[in-house]
């Protein structure tokens, strides 16, 4: 059978943040494809569209009218899928458990252009973004448990506006993703005194086979156990648990880091890279700083081109996650990429 190889056979890697595996197929990247193929989105927008609901002065469709805001602009979502004045209850049922929820819903107007996304914004404007971002999280957790940052690129991961925004749920509730990392990083730290992402960072960094952008303040790379073919993750160099204890200098930092990140991704199939994007600052009320490192997470659909994605059908949602090229592969990729935007050369 010969010795293991590990860019070459199937394997399983372990996440020690959720806990859970995935499958690693490299071998499978070497098979003809002949799966579906989409139209790339080569639509160009205008600066101003005066039937969005999202850029400055137009009526949105409850009937409230922007203001002309000149910045990232935040509002109530008008479809909000959480409410703050829900009635309270529990149905403690072995079978039919549940309970209601309270919270906020928002949405974050990056700028008031309509035609560019975050990468294509300059340094200043993300600063901007970056700025709010810290703002609205230290207001919603002194109310909600949990306060989910996060944005939806592209209408193929659901985005129902193409004016760039983002989006913020806060509730009184910790959702499963969040419940998985604080047990892992609480169990990481009782047994090694240290936090789990600090020091995973710092094998990355030390590695450099998965990393993709450093500067003096965060780094970006593709995980080790990563699911989705060009997923990556953004962590602090320094011990951060939430925004409220980022720096001048750390909010400036992560907007160039942002910045040249997205670039690289819509410079890998040169179209405007779908991903969906988040934010996991530690839970309020769950004493989680000590353990908690601050983190964002960016899963991206596209695996061949900018019309070939990768679904998560079959063995993924019956047995667990698989992927064919490895994560050193695709952290190679991304790594080699101009942080020039293509739309620009």
């Amino acid at each position: 059978m010969g010795k293991f190889n590990f860019k070459e056979h199937p394997h399983r890697r372990f996440n020690p943040l959720t806990s859970e595996w995935v499958l690693v197929s490299p071998h499978r990247t070497k098979r003809p494809w002949q799966g579906q193929q989409e139209e790339a989105n080569k639509e160009k927008r205008s600066e101003y569209d005066p039937n969005c609901y999202l850029c400055p002065d137009n009526t949105r469709a409850n009937g409230i009218t922007n203001p002309k805001f000149k910045s990232t602009y935040v509002f109530p979502n008008d479809f909000a899928a959480i409410l703050n004045d829900t009635p309270e209850h529990i149905e403690e049922d072995d079978l039919f458990k549940y309970t209601s929820i309270k919270g906020e819903c928002r949405v974050i107007c990056f700028s008031p252009r309509h035609d560019l996304t975050l990468p294509e914004m300059s340094v200043s404007e993300i600063k901007n973004v970056v700025d709010v971002w810290k703002e609205q999280f230290i207001e919603l957790s002194k109310k909600y448990k949990w306060v989910q940052i996060f944005e939806n690129k592209g209408a193929v991961m659901g985005s129902s506006n193409p004016h760039p925004h983002g989006q913020i749920w806060a509730n009184n509730a910790l959702p499963n993703e969040a419940s998985k990392e604080l047990i892992s990083q609480q169990n990481y730290f009782k047994k090694n005194n240290s936090k789990l992402l600090l020091d995973y960072a710092n094998r990355e960094l030390d590695n450099g086979e998965r990393l993709i952008i450093e500067n003096d303040d965060w780094i970006s790379l593709v995980p080790f156990w990563a699911v989705w073919p060009y997923e990556t993750m953004i962590i602090p160099k320094r011990d951060i648990s939430t925004f409220k204890e980022l720096t001048e200098n750390e909010k400036l930092s992560l907007a160039e880091l942002l910045k040249n990140h997205l670039t690289k991704y819509d410079n890998l199939f040169s179209t405007s890279f779908p991903y969906t994007m988040g934010w996991h600052n530690a839970p309020s009320g769950e004493g989680a700083d000590e353990c908690w490192q601050l983190h964002a997470h960016i899963y991206p659909p596209l695996l061949r081109s900018a019309s070939v994605k990768k679904f998560m059908v079959g063995y993924e949602m019956l047995s667990e996650a698989q992927r064919d090229i490895t994560a050193e592969q695709a952290a190679d990729t991304l790594r080699s990429l101009s942080i020039m935007h293509y739309k620009n050369n």
